[in-house]
């Protein structure tokens, strides 16, 4: 099986370096989480590159411990959305949250490219970071992807330092994927 090369080098590592990354890279990757499809274009997807120490620091004082290997990334991408930028189907289907998930997987592969790391992480007080940043309250600060250059391992904790090396895991792609009709697993 032949996948895009992208696709089958990425995985969420923790060994980041400090080192600054170029603006035109930068731009590469922002332009291409743009390109997204989104419903009806309607592109609900909101990004606030953050690449300034001082306002880097607003990030990782609103990270818990098990984030530390985040705090060394010299860029971070809050992403957010509110569900009446997109399409609101009758039977709930909110797709803002959908678009949002295909404008960071292209920023990641966009990355991974690139030679970087883009590791998206959930572990924040997104309240305060949105208060810190402006982001309004009906919005939902989904996500944020971390990315840095490959950066040295001795860091990490055994626990990390594991993970970085380990085969990916998967589920099987008979527990998700099924032909014609739909199973339970």
């Amino acid at each position: 099986m032949e996948l895009l090369a992208e696709i089958e080098k990425r995985r969420a590592k923790r060994a980041l370096s400090e080192k600054k990354i170029p603006a035109d890279v930068v731009d590469r990757i922002m332009t291409a989480a743009t390109y997204a499809p989104s419903c009806f274009n309607n592109q609900p997807y909101r990004f606030l590159v953050v690449d300034q120490e001082q306002e880097l620091e607003k990030i990782r004082l609103n990270m818990p411990d098990a984030n530390y290997w985040a705090k060394k990334s010299p860029l971070m991408v809050l992403v957010a959305t509110k569900p009446e930028l997109d399409c609101q189907l009758d039977d709930k289907r909110d797709y803002a949250f959908f678009d949002v998930g295909l404008a960071v997987e292209n920023m990641i592969l966009q990355a991974v490219k690139e030679g970087l790391v883009a590791h998206p992480i959930a572990g924040y007080r997104p309240v305060s970071i949105k208060k810190a940043f402006g982001i309004p309250d009906d919005h939902t600060l989904v996500v944020i992807v971390v990315i840095a250059y490959p950066g040295d391992e001795s860091s990490l904790n055994s626990k990390h330092l594991t993970s970085e090396h380990s085969e990916r895991s998967r589920k099987s792609r008979e527990e998700v994927v099924f032909f014609n009709t739909f199973r339970v697993v």
